[in-house]
């Protein structure tokens, strides 16, 4: 399935290209291509594992979490609460994403969570439910919103690869704050994702996007 927008990819590159970096960025990549994941429980837990370490090292945390206890297809809540710890500790994940697994996985399997009904909400809804779990902060919620819901306008501004990637293509002197990425990246709203996007590629390999 290709890229769904509700609003058209040539007028948010339009307006992203009055950013002279950004139209450089965008001319230097290419065509917008986001590849986006289900809305669904895995998405969410590769998510929280991909919390904190580069994206290679959590691929390879997932990719052994899949392979240990998911029992048919892609992982599902019940295949991390039927797990034991020492099975989710010998597949390499830290003490605290055990526990916020399986708090997320619980909250689904007990209804208290229906992540279906998370794409009718607005960005910030969706952000207030998610963070009230244990270990689902902003940055968690912002990649299951770009990845997962596909929302055009979020700038994830404590994410490294993002801050890096501002000081490189914008030739700032120290890595930016999150709050100087905020600043900075003002004009790029409504389409702060496909700044994003932009922003990671241009880091080539070395992105670790989800």
């Amino acid at each position: 399935m290709g890229v769904q927008w509700t609003v058209s990819p040539n007028k948010a590159l339009a307006h992203l290209r009055r950013d002279p970096v950004l139209r450089r960025l965008i001319r230097q990549i290419g065509p917008y291509a986001i590849e986006y994941a289900p809305a669904n429980f895995a998405t969410l837990a590769r998510c929280i594992v991909y919390q904190q370490v580069s994206g290679k090292v959590a691929a390879k945390l997932y990719a052994r979490l899949q392979e240990a206890v998911a029992t048919a297809g892609e992982l599902q809540p019940e295949d991390v609460l039927q797990a034991s710890r020492e099975q989710l500790r010998a597949v390499g994940l830290s003490r605290s994403k055990i526990h916020y697994l399986r708090s997320l996985a619980e909250a689904c399997v007990e209804g208290r969570l229906r992540l279906e009904e998370l794409s009718a909400l607005p960005d910030e809804e969706v952000i207030r439910i998610l963070t009230r779990l244990p270990g689902i902060g902003l940055w968690t919620v912002q990649m299951y919103l770009i990845f997962a819901l596909k929302r055009p306008d979020v700038l994830p501004s404590t994410d490294l690869g993002i801050r890096v990637a501002v000081q490189q293509a914008y030739q700032l002197a120290q890595l930016p704050t999150p709050k100087q990425v905020e600043r900075l990246g003002e004009p790029w709203h409504p389409y702060a994702t496909v700044a994003s996007w932009y922003l990671w590629r241009s880091l080539g390999d070395g992105a670790g996007l989800y």
